[in-house]
Parts: structure tokens; C-alpha cells; sequence
């Protein structure tokens, strides 16, 4: 799961910048750019849960 966050954090920095580039229109831009902003949230959530240790689990 720690892999996977990291991964899917820059493909939401990517598609926030693809959606400023691409797009002209301003509406279209700015709802990529909040897309690619919750996917980047969302790789953020699923690396910080692969971080964190089970109930009752200790570290060596």
C-alpha cells in the first residue's frame, strides 16, 4: 500500500498539470485541477495508512 500511495500522489500532480495546459476553457480547468488535487489527497491517505502500525503492533 505504501508503494501505491507514492505512486498515485504524482499522477495527480500530472493530471493537475495537463488540466492547466490542455484545457482553455476555465470551468474544465478547474475541475481537473480540483480532480487532480483530491487524487493527490488520496495517495497522501492511502501512503500515511500504510505507515501507521496495526492496534497492539509494535516496531523492533
Amino acid at each position: 500500500m505504501k508503494i501505491a500511495g507514492l505512486l498515485v500522489m504524482p499522477a495527480g500532480f500530472f493530471l493537475t498539470i495537463a488540466a492547466l495546459v490542455l484545457f482553455p476553457d476555465p470551468m474544465q480547468r478547474s475541475v481537473f485541477v480540483v480532480c487532480g488535487l483530491a487524487v493527490e489527497s488520496l495517495g497522501l491517505v492511502v501512503t500515511i495508512k500504510g505507515h501507521m502500525l496495526a492496534r497492539g503492533e509494535s516496531r523492533p
